[in-house]
């Protein structure tokens, strides 16, 4: 059976701009309540206008300490009031993920790969929108495994794409295979490209992002469990990917782009390469680098919300 192909950002794709998020359910508007029940929210326990209405920007990640350590980061760098050290977790009767909000930031963490971070955008956006936001930029922050890069170069993405690198997402719905497009916003990239020439921190640069379904064998890694290929196999494989733009390998791009476009939200995901994969499979540098490393999308991200604000001219 055919792919059926879903597109719903429009002709113009500025029309969403001065809009609220947008949802694509029509039953959600027969729900006398509705549950957001990885969250611990809900409409008609929470206020979520609000809790949530000023939100401009909604920065996530795979790792809770990590987030956290981002709510902290930019509590800092907005020079808010209060103590960073107490931000509170907004989830904190569930377990699944954490939500810290810092002035007009949200920072969450969605958990590892596709069916987590899914989950968790179905409710963000539910929560976005009956929150009546606008205007708002949803950044996924992250580590990944570079395709013939050094170690430690920030890759903002240009087109998320799958196994066979194309620039979609496919979703199993009913037994039938949705096909939805992962291109980003090209708009948001440049200014994060244009954040990091001003910084002159770290190595940035925008290129494809490959999303695969796990860590070892839909990545090429010669170091699981399971491998049923060559070490010139998975070279061939990683020389192909470069040839076709992929700059860097993760698990969630192309469902966290594809739900995004269809519901009409600019976004953008920028990640940090580990390690070259065309060097080896194993993460080997010392943790005190690592960590850097994975501070420098916070920075970057950091000094584009400030741009953004008017906080940096």
């Amino acid at each position: 059976m055919a792919p059926i192909i879903l597109d719903h950002m429009g002709n113009d794709q500025n029309e969403y701009i001065k809009q609220h998020v947008q949802v694509k359910n029509p039953y959600l508007d027969t729900m006398e309540e509705d549950i957001l029940y990885h969250f611990s929210l809900s409409t008609k326990t929470h206020n979520l206008p609000e809790m949530f209405g000023d939100i401009k920007f909604v920065c996530v990640g795979g790792s809770a300490n990590r987030m956290k350590a981002f709510a902290q980061f930019i509590h800092q760098e907005l020079e808010l009031p209060g103590n960073p050290e107490e931000v509170r977790d907004i989830c904190e009767g569930t377990d699944r993920y954490c939500m810290y909000k810092v002035g007009p930031v949200l920072s969450l963490s969605h958990g590892m790969g596709v069916p987590s971070i899914s989950i968790m955008l179905h409710e963000l956006i539910k929560l976005l929108h009956h929150a009546q936001c606008s205007d708002v930029v949803l950044i996924r922050l992250g580590t990944s495994g570079g395709v013939g890069l050094a170690p430690g170069t920030v890759v903002v993405t240009n087109k998320a794409v799958d196994y066979s690198f194309l620039p979609q997402f496919e979703q199993v719905v009913l037994g039938k295979v949705i096909t939805r497009s992962t291109e980003l916003d090209e708009g948001v990239a440049n200014e994060l490209l244009q954040c990091s020439a001003e910084l002159q921190s770290f190595p940035t640069m925008i290129g494809n992002t490959m999303c695969t379904h796990d860590f070892y064998e839909g990545q090429g890694r010669l170091d699981g469990a399971l491998c049923s290929f060559s070490h010139e196999e998975k070279l061939e494989y990683l020389r192909k990917a470069y040839e076709a733009g992929v700059r860097n390998i993760e698990m969630e791009s192309t469902v966290f782009a594809a739900m995004c476009r269809v519901c009409g939200v600019k976004a953008a995901v920028v990640c940090v390469a580990l390690l070259n994969r065309f060097d080896g499979d194993q993460i080997t540098s010392p943790h005190d680098v690592l960590v850097e490393y994975q501070q420098r999308p916070q920075v970057l991200v950091s000094h584009f919300i400030k741009k953004r604000l008017g906080h940096i001219v």
